[in-house]
């Protein structure tokens, strides 16, 4: 069934109608009379049987940016419906979800049941308000033959940065998915130029990341891109504090103090990404490494590098730009040794024609100091070359189909070839690796993207003054990517263009301008 884009935007994300519907809407202990559903509503984690359905009740309020008090400290009843149409005349499945306040009134309904590889529509009601509506897609059934997957990858959003202009574009492309790789809030202000304002300090409480959350997702572009197509979402450092590795942070020096921070960080993430209630965090720790399948056409591995990883080497500098003996210590993992050991069984069993490691950051190594001298990003893969080569040797030896890595966290746009051996240029490639830029946040200066253009020969593609995002279109036989570049985020009025395309052909590793 294909949706017709722009009539389903423009009716499904209008302003909220309070409404009070005969039959439909169950009891519930609360009747609002502003709109509770101001973040919006998304939809993630697909399978081929069911979808996560996510929203979180917030209405405004006058003078602060959430009204709390405007809900009870008690469970509110949310109906839920899915639909095969967008008029809601053929309804799929409905039920009554419950919010809880120790989660903020969050609510994530796991919807079972449905029908492989086909579109739906949902809505929530509570209190006699009823939410926009959303669309989702379940993922195709095991083995179903498949044509084409079209997927969006994104990461880096900076609310005071700009604008998410790159968001409503993704909104309106049609993907099948949308890959969100980390940084979906900033926990502090820095850059340069401020366009929009956070308003309040780095937050450390679980109320103050909710409010941090609950701000980024007041964004209709953002709200847009949620109600399009199913995510899956991973997160990076800044969702808890900038270069942090496990239970150290350069910010706070006793761990416990921190992972207390942590704690909290992890469940306003979990409150506000569409992600089931089995994700609901214990404390400082979080799952959400996970594996996905896609017809025959993808295996697709999402990873976390900042949960279990070691301390960083060398005594990470404030730049994290250096050099030392320590990186290459085998001992050392940026994945701990029980999710190498998970991916590495993983890629084992991958079954698809394509086979994507979705992560957070540039894979590939990249010297980032021009001339015989070498510096690295210690917070990245290079700071963990034990750990990547683990990765790129299993991805050698159990040769899944295809195998392709996505990432992002440094602001640019990179495409790279990943080699066993990164000083042989002619080591045989192993995978290929396309980095997005980041939605809104400050990119890297110019003469150090041209530094790492130019000492590191299996960099195809690097560049960093462009914010946007990258797609990427899968059929059997191609992967083409699509670097897709905003010309502009500190206004809203912003447009997106393609940068540049890169196809990678089946059985033959290594990506070419297309």
């Amino acid at each position: 069934m294909r949706i017709r884009r722009r009539g389903f935007l423009a009716g499904s994300l209008a302003t909220t109608a309070l409404l009070a519907a005969p039959g439909l809407i169950r009891a519930a202990p609360i009747r609002f009379t502003d709109d509770p559903f101001t973040l919006g509503v998304a939809s993630g984690c697909p399978r081929p049987d069911s979808v996560v359905l996510w929203t979180r009740l917030a209405p405004p309020a006058t003078g602060d940016l959430f009204a709390a008090s405007a809900l009870p400290d008690a469970p509110v009843e949310v109906t839920w419906q899915i639909a095969h149409d967008e008029a809601f005349a053929k309804i799929a499945a409905e039920g009554v979800a419950v919010a809880e306040p120790g989660f903020g009134h969050s609510v994530h309904v796991v919807v079972s049941g449905l029908e492989p590889g086909r579109w739906y529509f949902y809505r929530f009601q509570a209190g006699g308000a009823r939410s926009p509506v959303g669309r989702t897609r379940t993922a195709p059934a095991p083995g179903a033959a498949l044509q084409k997957l079209r997927l969006a990858f994104a990461s880096c959003q900076q609310y005071e940065h700009g604008y998410f202009t790159a968001f409503r574009h993704m909104a309106a492309q049609d993907f099948d998915l949308v890959l969100h790789l980390g940084d979906y809030v900033y926990e502090a202000s820095w850059g340069k130029r401020y366009i929009r304002q956070h308003g309040t300090g780095i937050p450390t409480q679980l109320w103050e990341w909710r409010d941090r959350y609950a701000l980024y997702k007041t964004d209709p572009d953002l709200q847009a891109a949620h109600a399009a197509a199913p995510w899956l979402a991973i997160w990076d450092d800044h969702e808890v504090a900038n270069n942090y590795a496990n239970d150290h942070s350069p910010k706070t020096s006793h761990p416990g103090q921190f992972l207390d921070i942590r704690a909290a960080a992890y469940q306003a993430w979990y409150e506000h990404m569409p992600v089931p209630p089995s994700m609901a965090p214990s404390g400082p720790a979080l799952r959400i490494y996970d594996r996905y399948r896609f017809g025959d056409l993808l295996d697709l591995a999402l990873l976390d590098d900042r949960q279990y990883r070691d301390a960083h080497p060398c005594g990470l500098n404030r730049s994290g730009i250096h050099d030392c003996d320590e990186r290459f210590d085998d001992k050392r993992s940026l994945l701990g040794r029980e999710q190498e050991a998970w991916l590495d069984g993983a890629l084992k069993d991958a079954q698809g024609r394509w086979t994507v490691i979705a992560q957070q950051t540039l894979m590939a190594e990249l010297d980032r100091k021009p001339g015989p001298e070498k510096a690295y990003n210690l917070d990245g893969w290079d700071g963990y070359v034990a750990s990547r080569d683990r990765l790129l040797s299993a991805i050698d030896t159990h040769r899944p189909a295809n195998p392709l890595v996505l990432g992002g966290d440094v602001h640019a746009f990179w495409v790279a070839d990943l080699k066993q051996d990164f000083a042989d240029p002619a080591s045989p490639t192993v995978a290929t690796e396309v980095v997005c830029t980041s939605i809104s946040s400050q990119g890297p200066s110019d003469a150090g993207m041209e530094a790492g253009r130019k000492d590191n020969p299996h960099i195809r593609y690097g560049r960093g003054d462009k914010r946007g995002y990258a797609s990427l279109e899968l059929t059997p036989k191609q992967a083409l990517f699509g670097l897709e570049a905003v010309d502009q985020v500190d206004t809203p009025a912003g447009t997106v263009s393609r940068l540049a395309s890169f196809a990678v052909e089946a059985g033959k590793p290594g990506a070419e301008r297309a």
